[in-house]
């Protein structure tokens, strides 16, 4: 199954596009399943087709569906409410009712999430796999944040609630007695565990090789930025990114003298893209009006996704340094010096590049090194890693 996830800036007409891919897939006789979590349904707009929470058929070929994340939160929170009822009576709380739950910030992507994971536990052929998934991601910014979330949170249970230091089960009330102090259930551990599983799948989903993103922006100095910011951030994270797809170019032909700084802006800014390393940018014509409806959207021209690109994540060199050093390298496309930090933590590096952060750990053999310098040079970051001779073993 392939996915295609579309973000981009806000306003560049991410929603639109998403929806003039998938139609261009179903053309192609490939099974599609569009989705969105957009309580507007800006989608449904687009594609003519009121969207709900059940799957329509927007065309042949291609299923679209509006998730409802407020609905799937109330049942979640009924769920748990449901299985600390025990607690909560001896606390004499007063139970929720389903009508009084109203959808937290954040609900939207977390469906968005949770659909993903549950397709891609779909077997083959299973009747309702899909052959492509393409998913109506929220703004570039809010959309980066999600597609890291399941890994930040594993991280954060493993350190907080390390498996390996749990005690065994029979010997747990007697390391309890020796150490006078209560230690964790055995509830909590199998709860985070639970965490885990589901949080593994969805990081899964996320990061599998049939899944890549698509960034949509106007080709303007505001859309450059706004593109080089996330083409950072994608790298830091290892997902791989199609071409970009430069939303409402104008036409060469007959337009008038005012038009001409705004044509040599895109002209510009489209030649810089064409050199990125997802392949040319793909021009999508300026209508003369909002795309709304199946002709409109057939109009643009969006190709059906491609094979998907290789992601480029953090390596050690298979060689040596002439000065001896192990050399670690993540490519960063679009990064600069004065947003970029880095920090050893123990067995791990943090990687800071503008708003974005990973923290990655260190294979074994730069776990027994020291930190001899870093830079970033042709959208990669090197850094050096000098080995410790304490930690590594002494030749006669």
């Amino acid at each position: 199954m392939r996915t295609v996830l579309v973000t981009g800036p806000g306003g560049a007409g991410r929603t639109t596009l998403a929806a003039a891919t998938a139609r261009a897939a179903a053309r192609t006789g490939t099974r599609v399943l569009l989705l969105t979590a957009d309580p507007g349904d800006r989608l449904g707009t687009a594609l003519g087709t009121p969207l709900g929470p059940a799957p329509v058929e927007a065309a042949p070929g291609l299923h679209a569906l509006r998730l409802d994340a407020a609905d799937r939160l109330r049942a979640d929170l009924l769920a748990l409410q449901e299985r600390a009822a025990t607690a909560l009576d001896a606390l004499g709380a007063t139970p929720l009712a389903a009508d009084e739950l109203t959808p937290l910030p954040g609900a939207e992507e977390l469906a968005l999430l949770r659909a993903l994971r549950e397709l891609a536990a779909l077997p083959d052929g299973d009747p309702a796999r899909p052959g492509l998934v393409v998913v109506d991601l929220p703004a570039a910014p809010r959309a980066l944040a999600l597609l890291s979330l399941p890994g930040e949170l594993r991280r954060y249970l493993a350190r907080l609630l390390p498996a390996e230091r749990q005690a065994a089960r029979a010997l747990r009330p007697l390391l309890g007695r020796l150490a006078g102090l209560p230690l964790p259930g055995e509830g909590l551990y199998a709860a985070a565990a639970r965490w885990d599983t589901e949080l593994a799948a969805a990081q899964a989903a996320l990061t599998r090789p049939g899944t890549s993103v698509t960034l949509v922006a106007e080709p303007g100095p505001a859309g450059a930025d706004a593109l080089r910011e996330a083409r950072t951030a994608l790298a830091l994270h290892a997902l791989p990114a199609g071409p970009v797809l430069a939303n409402r170019v104008l036409p060469a032909e007959g337009a008038g003298a005012w038009a001409a700084p705004l044509l040599a802006q895109q002209a510009k800014t489209l030649d810089a893209w064409d050199q990125d390393p997802g392949g040319p940018a793909v021009r999508v014509p300026h209508l003369g009006h909002d795309p709304r409806g199946p002709e409109d959207l057939d109009a643009l021209g969006v190709p059906a996704p491609g094979p998907v690109p290789a992601a480029a994540g953090p390596r050690v060199e298979d060689r040596l340094a002439e000065d001896g050093v192990l050399l670690w390298r993540l490519e960063l496309p679009g990064a600069t010096r004065d947003q970029l930090d880095l920090v050893r933590r123990s067995d791990e590096l943090v990687v800071t590049a503008g708003p974005f952060r990973r923290i990655l750990p260190l294979p074994a053999a730069l776990r027994r090194c020291t930190v001899a310098g870093a830079a970033l040079r042709d959208g990669a970051l090197t850094v050096r890693f000098a080995p410790d001779p304490a930690q590594w073993p002494q030749g006669r």
